[in-house]
């Protein structure tokens, strides 16, 4: 067994394509319009997902926004460098809500961004 896909669901589609492919660097790995569902699901990832987990937006057409609710975490991605990681992002509009740092009372560096809706995702800094 494996993960396959977080999934979650965006009120802007366009947006959060390319917060996730211009700020985070992931691919649309595809997109498919489901007409009589009245919803597009889009999957993206760092790879193809018969061997990577992925991120499945879902965009219902008409709803512009969700209620993130607090049973949710985040989304852990790991980086080479998170003080690099977090500078690019910021440089490319990203919203750096937790400043790269140690983690609180452990030593592993992390820093949190928000995507578009709000979603926050943990960047790691890569164990060597």
């Amino acid at each position: 067994m494996r993960i396959l896909h977080t999934m979650l669901r965006t009120g802007d589609l366009e947006r959060a394509i390319a917060f996730y492919t211009e700020v985070l660097d992931m691919r649309l790995l595809r997109r498919k319009d489901f007409p009589e569902g009245k919803f597009t699901l889009a999957f993206l990832g760092y790879g193809d997902e018969a061997e990577n987990t992925v991120i499945e937006l879902t965009y219902n057409w008409g709803v512009d926004h969700y209620d993130l609710g607090t049973g949710f975490g985040h989304i852990a991605i790991e980086v080479d460098d998170v003080y690099t990681a977090a500078e690019r992002i910021r440089e490319r509009g990203g919203k750096i809500i937790r400043e790269p740092g140690p983690m609180n009372a452990g030593t592993t560096v992390i820093a949190f961004v928000e995507d578009p809706d709000g979603y926050p995702i943990e960047l790691i800094g890569k164990k060597t």
